[in-house]
């Protein structure tokens, strides 16, 4: 059996507001046919797991993730992630957040000799709350469609209707 080739991996924490628009983004995914070879991951707030999942030789990684860039809230962005070097993370299972598992992952591919993904993208959206709570702000929850076409586009899914990616 051939191993996926992209990765789209939703993270963020449900219980911290808008946090959760990776997860949110990524459940809605899953009501999608995906070309072959992309699978679909609810990270959460498990980065040290997604590091280690990147190890299996995907060829790109993207990320689905609450960013804030000072944007009006609900903004959706597509960021190729910058190659460069970062610091090296801190080992904190609650607050690793994608910048700590790209650096984690440069780690741990040269201590094992697996291959990091060659392209690494984030779809962000800007969030207008990351207090307690469980729920999407309205504007936040109105981007997780125009996300879902983003990412869908992004790893070359047929083109969809309006109709095909409305809310459930």
């Amino acid at each position: 059996m051939t191993r996926p080739r992209v990765l789209v991996a939703g993270v963020g924490n449900i219980f911290l507001g808008d946090d959760g628009f990776g997860v949110e983004t990524v459940r809605r995914l899953r009501e999608h046919p995906l070309p072959a070879g992309v699978e679909l991951l609810d990270v959460g707030v498990r980065g040290v797991h997604l590091a280690y999942q990147l190890l299996d030789g995907y060829r790109m990684l993207v990320l689905v993730d609450a960013t804030a860039r000072g944007g009006e809230p609900g903004t959706v962005y597509l960021i190729e992630a910058d190659a460069g070097p970062v610091e090296a993370p801190v080992l904190d299972g609650h607050r690793m957040g994608p910048d700590a598992v790209l650096a984690l992952l440069g780690t741990l591919a040269a201590g094992t000799g697996g291959s990091p993904p060659d392209r690494v993208l984030v779809v962000g959206c800007e969030p207008q709350s990351l207090e307690e709570g469980i729920g999407l702000s309205a504007p936040v929850a109105a981007a997780v469609e125009e996300a879902v076409r983003l990412v869908l586009r992004t790893v070359g899914a047929p083109e969809l209707t309006e109709r095909e990616v409305s809310p459930s």
